[in-house]
């Protein structure tokens, strides 16, 4: 089954350390688990028009412990990736606002 760069990038992550990032050109996402770099990088450039990848970070980010009672379980874990843009490469429109 042929996966699709709208399957791989599932979300913009957008908390304050992720903003703190755009300065530099790297932007925050939750991806599909089963990504890898090369693919992450192909969806980004190929949904964002004009946007050249210089290098992504990728990191398995573990579930949390949550607690309802006595019950306790995990929420599911999930991966993160930091895309870092080339210098000459366009911004994505979708985080230009939130600086």
């Amino acid at each position: 089954m042929e996966r699709i760069p709208q399957d791989m990038i599932l979300r913009p992550i957008i908390t304050e350390r992720a903003m703190d990032g755009l300065a530099q050109m790297k932007y925050t996402f939750k991806v599909m688990k089963s990504a890898n770099k090369i693919e992450i990088k192909r969806a980004v450039e190929s949904l964002f028009d004009g946007v050249k990848v210089k290098k992504v970070n990728t990191m398995n980010v573990r579930g949390q412990k949550r607690r309802q009672g006595r019950t306790e379980g995990y929420t599911a874990s999930w991966k993160k990736a930091i895309v870092t843009l080339e210098s000459d490469s366009k911004t994505i429109e979708f985080f230009d606002g939130m600086n």
